[in-house]
């Protein structure tokens, strides 16, 4: 437990690593129309990536009913690319990136792992420098490649993390919800991932857009839940008592809405019982990588490529 850090940390580690070594320029332009895939939260990071531009998503679960729809399409060459992410450049990614090419698609794989199986068959590879993170955290993985597009400045998200001031009654919450501008509806499903990860079934952490948010996510109101609103003066959302109302430089985009939001939920973890670090070491000896039919355990801390 001693060699996990919090996810607020992970955070500052990352911008500092960024800020030092840029990730590539990654042109969003030079896609046509190309299928998205990932896992978990590169999917998610594949929707930001993607955010304005055509694109079809698609995940483990419904890749193959997808490209199989796409078929008539594929063969009349209206989609001709698929972009496979990956922090590790493993499991489902390799059946994936075989399975692209099989319907004839040029793949191109954003990763972590140089030599990773899926890095050794995909068309192009775009590699990308991380730092030693604990299982499942992914910050550095998916940070640098949402910078590789938004090309925001770390130092900057960093000194404006550092600058927010909590509420004096942060951490005697029982439950917390984020609204975020509705251009970030993206990060909405990174946090709810964060939420499993971290926390399980112990506690309540939701997270929606503006438009989201009005469609009776408040229906009930509790002094027991902090509402943290982003860029808006939230009016209605939430006991009028226990709102968190945090401004947002303009210079702000992707990465750092994730780095914001990342960071604060680091701060609830680190005011909580530790419910991640008491019960990782068991789900990456046994049954983590048991789902995936392997017994050869996971990482507990990821190393990075630097």
């Amino acid at each position: 437990m001693n060699d996990i850090i919090n996810l607020d940390k992970n955070v500052l580690s990352a911008l500092d690593f960024f800020s030092k070594n840029k990730p590539p320029v990654l042109d969003i332009n030079s896609f046509d129309l190309p299928f998205v895939v990932g896992s978990g939260n590169a999917y998610n990071t594949g929707l930001i990536l993607f955010s304005e531009k055509a694109a079809i998503f698609a995940d483990e679960s419904n890749f193959r009913n997808l490209i199989s729809a796409f078929n008539k399409a594929i063969k009349k060459e209206l989609i001709k690319q698929c972009i496979v992410i990956s922090a590790s450049g493993g499991k489902d990614s390799v059946w994936e990136i075989e399975l692209a090419k099989k319907y004839g698609l040029s793949v191109t794989l954003l990763t972590t792992k140089e030599k990773s199986d899926a890095a050794k068959i995909a068309d192009e590879v775009y590699l990308y420098k991380s730092i030693d993170e604990p299982y499942t955290y992914n910050v550095s993985t998916y940070m640098g490649m949402i910078l590789s597009a938004t090309k925001e400045n770390p130092l900057e998200i960093k000194r404006y993390l550092e600058s927010l001031r909590f509420p004096d009654n942060f951490a005697d919450y029982k439950s917390y919800s984020f609204i975020l501008p509705d251009k970030y509806v993206q990060i909405c499903p990174m946090l709810d991932i964060k939420k499993s990860e971290l926390f399980g079934p112990h506690l309540a952490m939701r997270a929606f857009s503006q438009g989201h948010a009005r469609h009776a996510k408040f229906v009930i109101r509790s002094k027991d839940e902090l509402v943290i609103s982003f860029g808006f003066e939230n009016k209605y959302y939430g006991d009028p008592k226990h709102r968190w109302d945090i401004s947002v430089p303009g210079k702000i985009s992707f990465a750092g809405m994730m780095a914001i939001t990342y960071y604060i939920v680091g701060k609830i973890q680190i005011s909580k019982p530790q419910y991640f670090k008491e019960n990782i070491q068991n789900y990456v000896n046994d049954y983590g990588p048991k789902a995936y039919g392997s017994d050869k355990p996971f990482d507990l801390i990821v190393p990075g490529s630097r």
